[in-house]
């Protein structure tokens, strides 16, 4: 796997992360780097780390499916891009604010009510859930690593950077516009995967070569 396609996968692997991040940024009253750094930090590392412990785990086994395990990459890239496609077109809002209607995806509510927002929560018990719910994925993905030629610390690497860059700017995002990308994010994410995924299955046919 080469540099750029890496960089596929990563971009698409940190949708999730930068749709949650979106959120984010939507419920704080005052913006800083800090707090945008923050909730990098939590989700670039998590999102790292997770292809490491899935690496790990399915290397143990690689030798014994050698000889279907691009399929296997094929599938988990695939169901990781449809799960993200799904959720996106779900009309689900950021649960950061009370809003009178349920499916109230911006700053401001249908009726052209001003929601009331409350500051979001940078604490452990608050990011930590949200950084494991949105690595889980990338846990999946480490596995499929196992089965194809990748450097897992350059991998591992690469994914945390990508993914702190961009969840922060989904934190200013999210500040500045609301929650309108949020969906997009998930469904460019999942299309990203379920195409990377098809490619490779594809290179290992035959039927293509790049």
């Amino acid at each position: 796997m080469n540099v750029l396609e890496l960089f596929i996968i990563s971009i698409g692997l940190s949708m999730d992360a930068f749709a949650v991040a979106i959120c984010s940024g939507l419920a704080m009253t005052k913006l800083t780097i800090k707090k945008a750094s923050t909730v990098g930090l939590y989700f670039g590392i998590f999102q790292g780390v997770m292809p490491l412990i899935g690496y790990i785990f399915a290397k143990q086994f690689a030798n014994k499916i050698m000889a279907f395990d691009h399929w296997i990459a094929f599938v988990l890239l695939c169901f990781i891009g449809g799960k993200m496609i799904v959720e996106s077109f779900k009309k689900e809002g950021c649960t950061d604010r009370t809003c009178p209607t349920e499916t109230c995806v911006d700053r401001e509510c249908p009726g052209g009510e001003r929601p009331s927002k409350k500051e979001a929560s940078l604490k452990p018990v608050e990011m930590l859930p949200l950084a494991i719910a949105t690595s889980i994925d990338a846990l999946a993905v480490g596995i499929s690593f196992a089965f194809l030629r990748v450097n897992i610390v350059s991998a591992t690497l690469f994914i945390g950077i990508i993914t702190l860059i961009l969840s922060m700017l989904g934190v200013k995002i999210g500040n500045i516009f609301g929650a309108r990308f949020k969906s997009r994010a998930e469904l460019s994410g999942g299309i990203i995967l379920m195409l990377m995924g098809l490619k490779i299955l594809l290179e290992h046919m035959g039927i293509i070569s790049l």
